[in-house]
């Protein structure tokens, strides 16, 4: 019984410490490519990436940005994104790549996929890159 009662302890601290966001399932170690938004292209570029446990981070059509990402999967909420402020043509794409991803709360890895959704039926596809 005692061996029980130090073990249980311990096996918490380490499950405390645990990435459990859409990065520890599949979606780590991988350049995501927005290829549309609400059924419709994109056609400019941006990029998704889980550099780090809780974090995220990638390219927009102008700027950088990154931000925290610590709700467990299936759920998806970006806190304190940051951004760079550089100008370009795509800046109104930048805008909807922007609105579009703080809105989700849902995501899905399925091999080369990675789905972001909200409950209003919204919904971004990603795909790996090569």
């Amino acid at each position: 019984m005692l061996r029980l009662t130090l073990v249980l302890p311990l096996m918490a601290l380490f499950q405390c410490d645990r990435d459990e966001t859409v990065a520890a399932y599949g979606a780590s170690d991988r350049s995501w490519v927005l290829q549309e938004i609400d059924g419709q292209p994109f056609e400019a570029s941006a990029l998704l990436q889980f550099p780090e446990e809780g974090k995220i981070a990638g390219n927009a059509p102008c700027n950088s940005y990154n931000g925290t990402l610590n709700a467990p999967y299936p759920w998806f909420e970006i806190k304190d994104l940051a951004a760079t402020r550089a100008a370009c043509a795509a800046l109104e794409a930048e805008g909807m790549y922007f609105a579009a991803l703080l809105a989700m709360t849902q995501s899905e890895v399925s091999g080369d996929v990675l789905i972001l959704r909200n409950e209003d039926g919204h919904e971004m596809v990603f795909k790996a890159a090569e």
